[in-house]
């Protein structure tokens, strides 16, 4: 059994029975002796491969289960242990991602967002659009600035400040190894166009624009009334943006 000890934003996650796969995706923490906010052991094996995203949630006393074709992952109700079966690396990825996600919403800290995120003079600026609008191309346009997501962005909220974490969950662009935090200082919805033009939302606007962008929401009331919370503080506090690009990095001239 391969253990694996790690952090993700602030949380210290242990993996029992960890594929070699992980190692590569999580940096491993030197001293094992912090203890975890949240235990998680992985069976491989599972189910069928990917058909949809469509995710089942049942809830009972003690337990919640999540199930998809590929992967079932059972956590406590307090989430301090999960167990994930899953059908191959992809599957137990994108179980990892619904994991932490519901984590992060279950404790009030913040959301995990379908998006990539770029440093620029200090401060974060996130890149995000519905599958295709080039989150994935900002990224890499953005190069050499530090990037903190290219699929997944962590973002840490609260009513003093929103912040951003370097993110592990990669699609193509591996981590730098950034560990700084950084306040996120603009949201950008991308339009691939012609010409460069930024057009800033309004605060509704931004609250509607910004919920398809939580990597899983809970079938749960209290679960959509914190994520919806949690959405309002942060298109109340940064500015939210229509980006119209060109396919070069010119856009950042708008940005900076």
């Amino acid at each position: 059994m391969k253990i694996l000890h790690t952090k993700i934003g602030e949380h210290i996650i242990h993996f029992e029975n960890a594929p070699r796969y992980l190692f590569k995706m999580f940096r491993e923490l030197e001293d094992e002796n912090h203890q975890p906010d949240l235990t998680v052991t992985i069976q491989l094996d599972f189910g069928i491969p990917f058909v949809n995203d469509d995710v089942k949630e049942n809830r009972q006393a003690d337990r919640i289960y999540y199930r998809r074709s590929d992967y079932l992952m059972e956590v406590d109700a307090a989430f301090q242990y999960a167990e994930i079966s899953a059908y191959d690396e992809l599957a137990l990825k994108h179980a990892l991602f619904n994991l932490y996600s519901s984590f992060i919403v279950y404790h009030g800290w913040g959301l995990l967002l379908h998006s990539s995120c770029v440093i620029e003079n200090g401060k974060a600026h996130m890149f995000a659009g519905h599958s295709g609008a080039g989150k994935s191309t900002a990224a890499k346009l953005s190069l050499p600035r530090n990037l903190l997501a290219d699929e997944a962005t962590i973002v840490k909220i609260s009513s003093e400040k929103i912040e951003v974490f370097n993110s592990p969950f990669r699609s193509e662009i591996p981590s730098d190894g950034e560990n700084g935090i950084f306040p996120l200082g603009s949201i950008q919805v991308l339009h691939q166009s012609l010409q460069n033009q930024r057009v800033r939302l309004t605060k509704s606007d931004s609250l509607i624009t910004l919920i398809d962008k939580v990597f899983y929401w809970s079938s749960h009331p209290a679960d959509k009334k914190m994520i919806l919370g949690l959405l309002l503080e942060m298109a109340s506090q940064v500015p939210v943006y229509n980006l119209f690009f060109l396919n070069n990095d010119t856009f950042w001239e708008l940005i900076s």
